[in-house]
């Protein structure tokens, strides 16, 4: 809500609202070149033409640091929400992900990214659980932002606007944290001696587990019977769809095996599937599955 929202940056968006050609928040991020705006208007970031990054801006949670630079905390934490920290939806966890490849894309890349400035008609505590938390305003940001800093054991990056070489001080971070964009107790990461093949191979049946049952399909793990694979998904009347022998890779375990048992699996056919997980344990968790007959070229497969 617009009271929630720095006077600094309520003015901004206030200029860009009243001296402005007036849009729909659809029809903003259509002409910055999103493609399907209207079917992908409730995500968090796009991927646009000209391979631009186009992200929302949170305007509730924006900080105005040291010579009236704008900064954004951003919460790598893709599990839990804004605000409050609760356990996200299936369809929620996926957004932000999605989102966080993005910004991880663009700092790899060393690429500025496009921001929309937006603020809720309800309190920005009930941004992903209050149904009436829909845009209030919407405008585009004339100025770029970027990805100044990268945390992924703290899961937290922080967003700036403007020109790169400047970062807010712990002083300004910590009180920007209080305006609740992060989780108050970030989900601490495994540590590095406890990450193996076999804990990296559980975050992957976790998170495809949670994936396929939020799109209201059957994932059962079978993995325990020696079929040649890990998770059998049925639908609703219990008719099988996929088998899926599970992978999952991280910085700390980049290579995987098959099975006897999988690549008998691959031979057969049929509904079998190899799904690989990358940055399984990560903040920006996502697969791919992968025919048998594209086994034998999948990144990170050993013979």
């Amino acid at each position: 809500m617009d009271k929630e929202v720095d006077s600094a940056v309520l003015a901004v968006i206030n200029e860009k609202r009243l001296t402005g050609e007036k849009r729909t928040p659809v029809d903003i991020i259509s002409r910055m070149g999103v493609f399907d705006a209207r079917e992908k208007a409730s995500d968090q970031a796009w991927l646009a033409s000209g391979d631009n990054v186009i992200i929302t801006i949170w305007a509730e949670f924006v900080s105005v640091g040291t010579g009236g630079r704008w900064f954004y905390l951003e919460s790598l934490d893709t599990h839990h929400r804004l605000g409050g920290g609760g356990e996200r939806t299936a369809l929620q966890s996926q957004r932000a992900k999605d989102r966080a490849q993005l910004l991880k894309r663009s700092l790899d890349l060393g690429l500025s990214v496009r921001a929309v400035l937006q603020t809720n008609r309800v309190a920005i505590a009930g941004l992903e659980t209050d149904k009436a938390a829909k845009v209030s305003v919407r405008v585009q940001d004339d100025q770029e932002w970027h990805v100044a800093s990268w945390d992924a054991d703290q899961k937290l990056a922080v967003l700036v606007r403007g020109p790169q070489g400047w970062l807010p001080s712990e002083d300004e971070v910590k009180a920007a944290r209080a305006r609740g964009s992060v989780p108050a107790a970030p989900v601490q990461a495994v540590p590095v001696g406890d990450i193996t093949p076999e804990s990296v191979h559980a975050a992957a049946m976790e998170y495809l587990t949670k994936h396929f049952a939020g799109y209201g399909y059957k994932p059962e793990n079978v993995s325990s019977q020696k079929l040649g694979y890990d998770i059998e998904v049925t639908d609703k009347k219990g008719k099988t769809l996929l088998k899926l022998a599970v992978k999952g890779t991280a910085p700390e375990v980049k290579t995987f095996k098959l099975s006897d048992e999988e690549r008998a699996g691959a031979r057969k056919g049929d509904l079998w599937r190899l799904v690989v997980v990358t940055d399984a344990i990560g903040p920006a968790a996502q697969h791919k599955i992968y025919k048998p007959e594209e086994v034998e070229k999948v990144p990170g497969l050993e013979s």
